[in-house]
């Protein structure tokens, strides 16, 4: 029997027999069996038995979900010869610091084997000794997995991908169509949960009986952790909407603290109604470089009796001033908008002289925050919970900005900053709570 084979018996039996067995073996024996994950990995963090086609851990920080994706990925590249295995995190360097080269990565995992992979960062590729490979990959760059083919995946933290202009729901989608090497391609993505639309979906998914989701919590890996650090996490955060989220591992559709809630945009929503509109405006959120998030750019209008509509989320993700100044200029025009509200704080009259670069003929009103964005959304906030406002649609990416503005002024939504939710703030504060004359009637 070998020292592997031990192992597996090794893993079946109780505390007192496995220290008696464990006393029996050599030195090497030992060492072998100390890199025998089998034995050492808890239940939930091993492959389900059942056949799958996407593995979705959704657990808590210090669960272990970078642990058992990596022991995955090498049992694949061992037992495949001819497995090609994709990478993906939120960028390259994420991907090479946690999934490769971090302490529970691949490379640690593989420390002291003969079946050490050989990494070669500038081709982003690991290169087993049976040769199966693995190739890195950006969220953030969904059309690299446009054309590449893999047998399997493993996607970390998808939760943190992109989620600007749909990017994460793209590169997800590009992987699913590339995954048709060998007979069984398998997907497993691990992550702690955020209300994202890519997550959503997932979770919608695990009705199918290809797809098999495990749950768990930062205490379920309490053996491995400090005991001072999961007493601080309890007592810091508790059962606060936070701690559900990043220790329970909860995917919290509606979270405590928060503006807006899933539940109060669902009631909101209405078909949209063009005769009893007369006013629209464009609130814009400008990105402070080039480099910088996306530029908010929101469609709202106003109805006779007071009742704001929310008609279209135009946003655009890390654009050129040019870019975004283009796209304000045709949204004002397509929705023959009366007025461009636009954020002024960052490059003050370089806003104005950008759009009017980009023809944008409207009647341009330059606004100054002298608040954060959470202050300024609250009283936009309170419209809403008095049933004043509603979506004509749905807007998935300016909803879950919505939904990460929290009382107090904290943001727990996707990417850095809600610019979505600070334009729709502007348009809507103009047309409802700002001085804006009299309306008039609008023709389509």
């Amino acid at each position: 029997m070998t020292a592997i084979e031990r192992g597996a018996v090794l893993s079946r039996l109780d505390d007192d027999k496995r220290g008696k067995f464990l006393g029996e073996l050599s030195d090497d024996e030992n060492d072998i069996l100390e890199s025998y994950w089998p034995l050492w990995a808890r239940a939930e963090q091993m492959p389900p038995a059942a056949r799958w086609r996407l593995w979705l851990i959704c657990a808590g920080r210090g669960f272990g979900k970078t642990r058992a994706g990596a022991e995955w990925v090498r049992h694949i590249a061992e037992e495949h010869d001819e497995a090609r295995i994709a990478l993906v995190a939120r960028s390259i360097g994420e991907a090479r610091a946690v999934m490769v080269e971090g302490e529970s990565g691949i490379l640690a995992c593989c420390d002291g084997s003969e079946d050490r992979p050989f990494f070669e960062p500038s081709l982003r590729r690991l290169t087993w000794p049976s040769g199966a490979q693995a190739t890195l990959y950006s969220a953030g760059e969904p059309e690299s997995l446009r054309g590449p083919q893999h047998s399997h995946a493993w996607c970390d933290e998808i939760a943190k991908w992109d989620n600007a202009g749909d990017r994460a729901l793209t590169t997800w989608d590009n992987l699913q169509m590339g995954l048709r090497l060998g007979e069984h391609p398998q997907v497993l993505a691990t992550t702690t949960p955020r209300a994202v639309p890519l997550m959503r979906r997932l979770m919608g998914d695990g009705s199918d009986g290809d797809v098999v989701v495990t749950r768990g919590s930062s205490y379920d890996n309490a053996e491995n952790l400090p005991a001072e650090f999961l007493a601080a996490m309890k007592r810091q955060y508790g059962s606060s909407a936070l701690g559900r989220q990043e220790l329970d591992g909860k995917l919290l559709e509606d979270v405590d603290g928060a503006l807006w809630s899933r539940s109060m945009l669902e009631a909101c929503r209405e078909p949209f109604s063009a005769e009893s509109i007369v006013r629209i405006v464009i609130g814009v959120d400008p990105p402070a470089s080039s480099r910088g998030d996306a530029c908010g750019i929101v469609v709202a209008g106003v109805t006779a009796d007071g009742q704001g509509k929310v008609l279209a989320d135009a946003s655009i993700a890390q654009p050129s001033p040019d870019q975004w100044a283009r796209r304000v200029a045709a949204t004002a025009a397509e929705w023959r908008a009366d007025r461009v509200v636009a954020e002024a704080n960052q490059g003050g009259e370089m806003v104005a002289s950008v759009l009017r670069a980009a023809d944008c003929q409207m009647p341009l009103k330059l606004v100054h925050a002298s608040h954060g964005k959470v202050a300024r959304a609250e009283p936009v906030a309170a419209l809403y919970e008095t049933g004043r406002v509603n979506h004509v649609g749905h807007f998935p990416a300016l909803e879950d900005e919505l939904c990460g503005l929290m009382t107090g002024g904290d943001y727990q939504g996707p990417g850095h900053s809600p610019d979505r939710a600070d334009a729709l703030v502007w348009a809507l504060t103009e047309l409802m709570l700002g001085r804006r004359g009299e309306p008039r009637v609008r023709r389509f």
